[in-house]
Formats: structure tokens, C-alpha cells, sequence
């Protein structure tokens, strides 16, 4: 069986599992993430995973770098594959998706495809079996992400087709994080305050909630408070300060030195890294 047939067969299963899944309307508009991910379209049951010589050897998703959103933008990142075959690499062919596999109804509950029909490939300067292609994926959180729970890995499935139309298809070749994202404010008074004397510093922490498309209190983490001192280009965290079941923030440090303050809030496992911006305070 030539590739063409095993590359459409992840993609088929991909859609069946996500049709089995009780998603929002939205999703099963058409748009990548819903129904329509066609990009690899029919029955791996019936198809072979590898036929020929074709090889996978490097996949990078968003340059290394986890994918963060918020509630309503959408995000664009790049998938590169690294592919060789003898005759060299025709096309290659991705899925992100996020489940336990492939073939079972219901295991699979979030898939995004890619823009393109084909792959931009560019063969390698010193071998022309080698080849590197690019595609691109769009997330849109109110379509793709309809629940929290699909923060975190995702895994990435990469098919590859050579120029005698053998290849090879990877259900998950490797894995991407995709987190929701964080934002953090401060603020510190009084200001001015003398020397010696307590400064309040307060803030909130928040994160998207992707099921209401609304930032809401990120509650019991753990939030850096950082200082920098007036004439330097390094912060120094002083504590860790908890938030509370709101997100909210506050602590209280001495007056010691003109300097800046901020939250620093370093992510979890599901959400991306957050830090506010600078609030000066004049010491007299």
C-alpha cells in the first residue's frame, strides 16, 4: 500500500475519535480542531505505518517552546520535520492532538491540523535525501480549546511521504505542552514612603478559564515578590508569597532603597509563566 493511503489513515481516526466526543457546536463547524481534520483522512487499520526507506528524524513544534493562550486570541506556531528518504522527501503531513490514542472512540478529545495542503520542504545542502518541511497550525481557543482539562501535552502526529510515493506515519512521534495562559499585576504603597517604614504589596493572579472564554483567580500559588534596586539591571525575588482563593496577592516588606517591585509567577504544568510590570517606589 503506497503512503498516500497510510497518511490519510491518522487523520481519519483522529476525526472519528473527536466525532465520538461531545464537544460544542463550534468545534464541529468545519474549522481545524473540530470534525474536519482532513489533513489525513481515512482507515489506519487497513494501512501499514512504514512502507520504503523513508525515516522521521526531527521534530520541533514552535521553535522547542510551549504554546500558550488566553481566552480569545488565536496562535499560530510551526512544525519542523526532518525527514530522509533516497530519492528524497515529497511532502510531509501533521496532526497536534490530545487523548491516549488514535483508534478508540472517545480517547481522543482535541486536535488542531494543519493550514496547508502541502509542506514547504527545503533539502539539506549536503544531502538531497534529507529534507526539512515546515507547516503551520492555528489554535483558536473559543473553537479548539473548549475545556481546561486540555492543558498539558499534546502529542504530534507526523507523516512523511518520499518522492517514490513510499513513507512512514508516526502516531506520536514526540509531544508539545499546551498551557493556558497567566497574568499577574502588582502594586506597592505607599509612595513615596520613608526609610525603615512597611511597604504593602498587593496583586492578583489570574489565568484563562477556556470553558467561559474569562480570566479568573488562579488560587493557591505560590507568586515571587521581586525586588530591584534603583541603578541595577538584576531583580532579586525577597518571598514567596501565596494567593489566595480569589488569586489575590499580598504581602509587606521595610522601605529600604528607591527600587522597583513586581510578581513573578514561574507556571505549572498547565499554565504559562506570568510577571507584572514594574510599580517604582521612592524611599526618602
Amino acid at each position: 500500500m503506497r503512503i498516500r493511503a497510510t497518511v490519510a489513515a491518522v487523520s481519519g481516526a483522529l476525526a472519528l475519535a473527536l466525532a465520538s466526543t461531545a464537544v460544542p457546536a463550534a468545534q464541529a463547524s468545519g474549522k481545524p480542531g473540530g470534525s474536519d481534520l482532513r489533513t489525513f483522512a481515512a482507515a489506519k487499520a487497513a494501512a501499514d505505518e512504514a512502507e520504503g526507506d523513508t525515516r522521521i528524524t526531527k521534530v520541533v513544534v514552535n521553535g522547542g517552546k510551549e504554546i500558550v493562550l488566553g481566552t480569545t486570541a488565536t496562535k499560530t506556531v510551526t512544525v519542523a520535520v526532518t525527514a530522509t528518504d533516497p530519492p528524497g522527501i515529497d511532502d510531509v503531513f501533521a496532526v497536534l492532538w490530545h487523548g491516549t490514542d488514535l483508534e478508540t472512540p472517545g480517547s481522543v478529545d482535541g486536535g488542531v491540523a494543519q493550514n496547508e495542503d502541502r509542506a514547504k520542504c527545503t533539502a539539506s545542502s549536503t544531502s538531497p535525501a534529507v529534507s526539512t518541511c515546515k507547516l503551520t497550525f492555528t489554535f483558536d481557543p473559543v473553537v479548539d480549546l473548549w475545556k481546561n482539562e486540555l492543558a498539558g501535552t499534546w502529542k504530534v502526529a507526523v507523516g512523511a511521504m518520499a518522492k517514490d510515493e513510499y513513507g512512514v506515519v508516526e502516531e506520536a512521534i514526540t509531544t508539545t505542552k499546551v498551557k493556558r495562559n497567566a497574568r499577574v499585576t502588582v502594586n506597592a504603597s505607599p509612595e513615596p514612603v520613608k526609610k525603615g517604614k512597611t511597604i504593602t504589596v498587593t496583586g492578583k493572579l489570574t489565568r484563562a478559564n477556556w470553558a467561559t472564554s474569562k480570566y479568573a483567580g488562579y488560587t493557591s500559588q505560590s507568586v515571587q515578590l521581586q525586588f530591584r534596586k534603583k541603578g541595577t539591571g538584576t531583580y532579586k525575588t525577597v518571598k514567596t508569597v501565596k494567593s489566595s482563593s480569589t488569586g489575590a496577592l499580598k504581602t509587606t516588606v521595610k522601605a529600604s532603597a528607591d527600587g522597583y517591585w513586581r510578581y513573578n509567577f514561574v507556571g505549572t504544568s498547565t499554565t504559562g509563566k506570568a510577571v507584572s510590570t514594574a510599580d517604582f517606589v521612592d524611599v526618602k
